[in-house]
Order: structure tokens, then C-alpha cells, then sequence
């Protein structure tokens, strides 16, 4: 037989365990969305950390058993999680509490908001919106509500709190905005009942809150807004809780100042009159994975960009101390000191600590991907 009649042999049983490999994926799925279903009849959370981890364990280990690479197996499994998590995610979730009489959301049929009208309404709660034409009949709107959420940009949400001065006094209050300082406060002069910051941290486009995380900010009687905490935890999502003034403090570094950094960045490059299509085409997957990063921020809202960064003027000194000590290493190289720029790199390395190499791992992972979706 020769070498086209063997290759064509060998090809055609590919096919077949190919073939196989999908009818198993199939019906993989078809049994964690029944494992879904019997989750939402009893509010158990999507995610579960634990059992993930434990399964990828075992598996891993009869990988290794079987001759084949741990990473490729990990890899499989966690994309399939992925799917699974979207097939559990469409069977709908429990009602924490069955009393909640409505929500409204303000802002609903923003792309934020819509992200909450729609997991409410999949928990059979009855769910209201107030957009800006509706507000001179928000006053009847407002009533009987037990959670009100202020989903409006940021240069409005401060206002709109203000207005929001009488409602029912055990009516949970919130506002999901990524400053927390400022609209806390309002929320407390404004309403006498429970008030709680929140800030989502994703962007409109999640598909559910498996895996993300909501920082919540206490204002006033948490014992009363628990259950709103734990519908979020049903969902899937984790709740990371801090004091206001912390979590302004750290989103200044998190995201205002790498907004900025990016924006800038982006900025020079257009400056500079640099051919994108050329720089893709020459990156490796790490420079490309950069450039992704800058490029998907200038396909958004610049106004919701220009919100979060003009938000906390106390941002802009964090900001300028940022640009001190680039200009500082600028002059490292500009002096051909290069011995100081190395020490200034192992200092940083060393107060990454044990960091430094998590997250070569985890970017390790996140490069395979970025160089598959390479054409």
C-alpha cells in the first residue's frame, strides 16, 4: 500500500473518532443541563469551585497515566466548563426571596442594566424599569419596590440618587457605578433604609455571572440586603466586600490608571502614524494580545471611558506620579545606566513575589489562545 492509500486510511479513522468525540460532547452537554435544571429547583450555585478543581485533578493524573499531556486534557476540560456553564446557565436560577415585592431598575434598558433586568426576570422576579422618560411618573413607579438599582453612567448617578428620596423604608438601595465613594454617600443622605455600593466587575457583553466578581460596599444594614448578596452568589457570581474609600483607592491603579495608560498608548501609536495591520502581522502572540487589549477599549464608549478616568480628581496625582517614574526609567536608558534599570526590575520582581510566576502560568495559557485565533 503506498504512503496516499495508507494517509487516506488513517484520515478516514481520524473522522470517525472525531465523529465519536462530538456524539460524547453531546451528550455531555445534554447531562449538564439537567444537572442545571436540579440546581435552579434547589438555588445552588452554577459554579463550583471545588468539584471543578477536583475533576481537573483526576483527570489530569489519567492523562499522564495514559501517555497524553496533563495541559492539552486541562485545556479540553475548561472549555468544556465553559460550555457547560452556559447549557446550566439557560435553566434559569432560584428566587432567594420569594417576598421581594419589585425591582426596579434605573437605567434598565442600559446595557448594564440589562444585564440585571434580565437574571432577575430569570428568577421569576417582577422587575421595572425607569428610563428618562419615565421619570416624571417614577414617583407611582417607585412604590412597593424592595430593591431599587441605580444603573445610570456615572456623570448622572449622583443626581439621580438625590431624587431618589422616598422610597419605602425598607427598600433596599444600590447603585452599581465603579466609584463608590461618592454615590455611598448620596445614597445614604438620600434614603433612611439599606443602602449597599455595588460595583459589577465586568463589562455588558458577559453572557452570565459565573466566575465574576461584585464588589459590594456596605452602607447601612447589611442583615437586610443579605439576600440580595446571596441571589448575586446564586448566579453564579463572587462577592468581594470592602470599605468604599479601599475599593476607590484600588480601582484608581486597577482601572483608571491602565485606561489611561492604554488610551495614551493608543494614542501614540496613531501619532506616530504606525500601520496596525503591519504590527499584527509581526507580533508575536504576546505583543498581539497587547494590541487586542488597546484595540478592544477604543471600540467602546468613549464616554464611559472618560467617566471612570474624570471621575475622582484625587486619581490625577496617582496619575502624575505614574508618569514621574516612567520618565525616571526613561532616563536609565536615556544615560545608558543599565545597572539601575536591572535593580529596578528585580525590586518590582521581588515585591511581585511568588505572583510573578502564577501569572506566567496563567498568561502562558492565555497566549496558546491568543496565537489559535491568529489567522
Amino acid at each position: 500500500m503506498d504512503i496516499g492509500s495508507q494517509l487516506t486510511e488513517l484520515r478516514d479513522e481520524i473522522d470517525i473518532i472525531d465523529g465519536q468525540l462530538v456524539e460524547l460532547l453531546a451528550k455531555r452537554r445534554a447531562v449538564t443541563t439537567k444537572v442545571g435544571e436540579l440546581k435552579s429547583q434547589v438555588g445552588m450555585p452554577i459554579y463550583a469551585p471545588d468539584r471543578e478543581e477536583q475533576l481537573i485533578k483526576l483527570r489530569r493524573e489519567q492523562a499522564l497515566n495514559a501517555g497524553l499531556a496533563p495541559e492539552l486534557i486541562e485545556d479540553v476540560l475548561r472549555r468544556l466548563m465553559r460550555d457547560s456553564y452556559v447549557s446550566q446557565d439557560a435553566s434559569g436560577y432560584r428566587c432567594v426571596n420569594p417576598k421581594c415585592k419589585k425591582v426596579v431598575v434605573v437605567g434598565g434598558k442600559g446595557q448594564l442594566g440589562q444585564v440585571f433586568v434580565d437574571l432577575f426576570n430569570r428568577s421569576n422576579y417582577q422587575v421595572v424599569t425607569i428610563e428618562e422618560e419615565d421619570w416624571l411618573n417614577s414617583e407611582v413607579i417607585l412604590q412597593d419596590s424592595s430593591v431599587v438599582i441605580v444603573a445610570v453612567p456615572i456623570r448622572l448617578t449622583n443626581t439621580i440618587i438625590q431624587q431618589l428620596n422616598n422610597l419605602p423604608h425598607d427598600c433596599i438601595l444600590a447603585d452599581v457605578t465603579s466609584i463608590k465613594e461618592q454615590p455611598l454617600t448620596e445614597m445614604l443622605n438620600a434614603h433612611t433604609g439599606p443602602v449597599v455600593g455595588l460595583h459589577p466587575m465586568f463589562g455588558p457583553d458577559v453572557a452570565g455571572l459565573i466566575k465574576q466578581t461584585i464588589i459590594a460596599c456596605e452602607g447601612r444594614s447589611p442583615e437586610q440586603y443579605q439576600w440580595l448578596l446571596e441571589q448575586f452568589q446564586v448566579w453564579g457570581a463572587k462577592i468581594y466586600s470592602t470599605d468604599a474609600k479601599s475599593h476607590d483607592q484600588a480601582m484608581g491603579m486597577v482601572q483608571v490608571m491602565r485606561h489611561f495608560s492604554t488610551i495614551a498608548y493608543g494614542y501614540h501609536l496613531m501619532a506616530e502614524g504606525a500601520d496596525i495591520s503591519q504590527l499584527v502581522e509581526m507580533s508575536s502572540p504576546i505583543y498581539r494580545l497587547e494590541l487586542l487589549m488597546v484595540g478592544r477599549l477604543f471600540a467602546q464608549d468613549p464616554v464611559l471611558y472618560s467617566d471612570i478616568i474624570f471621575s475622582n480628581r484625587e486619581n490625577i496625582a496617582m496619575m502624575k506620579r505614574f508618569a514621574h517614574r516612567f520618565l525616571e526609567l526613561l532616563e536609565k536608558v536615556e544615560s545608558d545606566d543599565k545597572i539601575s534599570f536591572v535593580n529596578i526590575f528585580n525590586d518590582v520582581s521581588q515585591w511581585f513575589g511568588d505572583y510573578a510566576d502564577i501569572f506566567l502560568q496563567e498568561s502562558k495559557a492565555m497566549l496558546l489562545k491568543a496565537n489559535e485565533l491568529k489567522k
